[in-house]
This record gives structure tokens, C-alpha cells and sequence, in this order.
């Protein structure tokens, strides 16, 4: 929920954003039962204008869209001011990992492969709108960056960076990795993982963390077969090097 909303008491806004009649409306059914206020479109070209002229606290994004399809629309949010930050649910009919990867890319939190259950959509949209978002750390003061080796993650930017240049990040990986960074030496078992970075999430099992982990290695270690960073402490989970 946006800052203004929790402050005035109002519903979460969510925009859903699917071509198909039938899911759209079960989708809107569901989250007008959890007390949330939806906005709806089936065309791409509308959800992106939607984006650029009001705030919402979550946008529920299908893949394949006419006029503009979610790819395009979840990059074109993600550089624009409004709606930076907001988290994404990614609505995909695609089974292939390297659908679920093109989307996660583009800047989304999370997917859902359809058919898809009314409790996993249920209870992945909660855990979205329990995230802080970007501008929230940063009015409660959590700005504080880590520095090590030429990395450096900064959380009221919610942005990372290699020797001065910027590396893209999913949510989920730039959560897991401040995470780390921010407790050099220290184990996380990938069930403390689990809850730390997905929450309440019960759809999410440990193997998300290594698929994760995988992802920020090949981004962030200069040499992900041998990383420096994120080390794995067999039989237990992960830790990111000592200071």
C-alpha cells in the first residue's frame, strides 16, 4: 500500500492488466474480496498509459498482450518516475524457464504460470504488498549502502553497482543480495532465506533461493563458477565473504 493510502486509510490500488476476459474478471473477483481497489484493462497500450498517469501500490501483468506486451510495458514502468518502484506480478502462459527469466529481467517481482491457483495468486499478492518499497526505506531511514571490492548496494536506490556501473536486478535478487552484503560472514540457511526475501510466500521452496542466488552470481562475481561475493556454505545455505 502506497504511503498516502496507509496514512488515509484506503484500500490498496492494484492495476490488473490481462486480455482474457474470463481470468480478468476472476482475478478482479479475488482481489476485490481481499479488500483491495482495481483498475483493468485488456490492452497493453492502455495499462502503459494507465502507469504513467496514476500511482498504484501493485500491477498484476500478463505476458502477451495486444498493443504492447508486458515485457515492454514492465521496462517502460521501471524508467519512469510514477510507478518505479512498484512491485509486478508477472502473469505468464509460457512453461520455459527462459520465459519466466525474460520476465523476471524486465523488472518484475514475480510470475505465475497459468493455470494458476485463486491461493497462490492470492497469497503471492499479499506477499508483494508486504514489501517496502524503495521510497519507503528511504523515508524511514534505511539508506544506508554497503561497499565491498568494488560493489556497492544501495537501498534507498534499491540499486546496485559494479566499479561505477549499474547492474540490472530483479527485486528478488537485489533483496537477496543487500541481504547478504549487509551481513558479511553471517549463515542464512536457505529456509531463513525463504522467509527473509519472499515472506509468508508458502508457494516458494528452498530451490528459489539457489535459482536466485545462480542469477545474482552471474551478474554481480566477476567468475560465478569461483564468486567471491556470495559464497555457499555446504550443507547449510549461503553467506556473502567477510569484510
Amino acid at each position: 500500500m502506497s504511503r498516502d493510502a496507509r496514512s488515509n486509510g484506503e484500500s490498496s490500488r492494484v492495476l490488473v492488466v490481462e486480455d482474457e476476459a474470463s481470468i480478468r474478471d476472476l482475478i478482479l473477483l479475488h482481489l476485490k474480496l481481499e479488500g483491495l481497489t482495481t483498475v483493468a484493462t485488456g490492452d497493453g497500450t492502455d495499462a502503459l498509459r494507465l502507469a504513467r498517469s496514476e500511482p498504484f501500490d501493485l500491477i498484476v501483468l500478463d505476458l502477451m498482450l495486444p498493443g504492447l506486451d508486458g515485457v515492454t510495458i514492465c521496462r517502460a514502468i521501471r524508467r519512469d518516475e510514477l510507478n518505479a518502484d512498484v512491485p509486478i506480478l508477472m502473469l505468464t502462459a509460457r512453461r520455459e524457464e527462459s520465459d519466466k527469466v525474460l520476465g523476471l529481467d524486465s523488472g518484475a517481482d514475480d510470475y505465475l504460470t497459468k493455470p494458476f491457483g485463486v491461493r497462490e495468486l492470492v497469497a503471492r499478492v499479499r506477499a508483494l504488498l508486504r514489501r517496502p518499497r524503495r521510497s519507503e526505506l528511504a523515508a524511514n531511514g534505511h539508506t544506508k549502502s554497503v561497499s565491498v571490492a568494488g560493489l556497492t548496494v544501495d537501498p534507498a536506490r534499491r540499486q546496485a553497482r559494479m566499479d561505477g556501473q549499474e547492474i540490472d536486478l530483479t527485486a528478488h535478487e537485489f533483496d537477496l543480495l543487500f541481504l547478504l552484503a549487509s551481513n558479511p560472514g553471517i549463515v542464512f540457511t536457505r529456509e531463513a532465506l525463504v522467509q527473509k526475501v519472499w515472506g509468508d510466500d508458502t508457494f516458494v521452496t528452498t530451490r528459489s533461493v539457489d535459482t536466485l542466488v545462480k542469477r545474482i552470481r552471474k551478474k554481480v562475481e566477476p567468475d560465478p563458477e569461483e564468486p567471491r561475493f556470495i559464497l555457499t556454505v555446504w550443507g547449510t545455505g549461503y553467506k556473502f565473504a567477510d569484510a
